[in-house]
């Protein structure tokens, strides 16, 4: 229009804009204040079930108070220490007891007996042997050729143990 040289359509267009920019400012000032009030609702709802929560709680609270009586639970929770401090006691006197049996049996002398007898009927000598075992702490043979290798063969291996005695 304002090519044409028509300024009374321009002016009215202009107008026009100008309302439906102020319109478009209006929509989304409301649009904003709703979003607002149906957030406020929705607190408000939060709020509310939250109230009706609490007040369960608390009558439910109110009732167990009455139910429960603390002095009888003080009295239950006494004696159930006492008990267990008695079965502790009774226990801690059972074990001594078979603590004091099995130290005066004499099993491990007789059990190290029979093991003797047994050898001894087999004809293993074990005593004889062990004092040419060779004791903890001293070198081995191979030690003094240990400079030789790290590894000991199986022929080596062999020997020692034909040195000891054992086939």
């Amino acid at each position: 229009m304002a090519k044409s040289g028509n300024k009374e359509a321009c002016k009215i267009l202009a107008k026009q804009l100008v309302q439906l920019r102020k319109q478009k400012n209006r929509t989304y000032a409301v649009s904003s204040k709703v979003t607002s009030m149906s957030t406020q609702t929705k607190v408000m709802n939060s709020q509310m079930k939250m109230a009706g929560a609490m007040s369960t709680t608390a009558k439910t609270m109110q009732a167990v108070n009455k139910k429960m009586d603390p002095q009888k639970t003080l009295k239950t929770m006494q004696d159930f220490q006492k008990e267990n401090m008695k079965m502790g006691m009774t226990e801690d006197m059972i074990n001594d007891t078979l603590d004091d049996i099995f130290d005066e049996s004499g099993d491990e002398e007789e059990s190290q007996d029979i093991v003797n007898q047994v050898l001894d009927e087999i004809g293993i000598e074990i005593s004889g042997k062990m004092v040419r075992a060779p004791a903890a702490g001293k070198s081995l043979p191979s030690a003094a050729t240990s400079s030789k290798t790290a590894t000991i063969s199986d022929e080596e291996i062999e020997r020692q143990l034909r040195a000891l005695g054992v086939d």
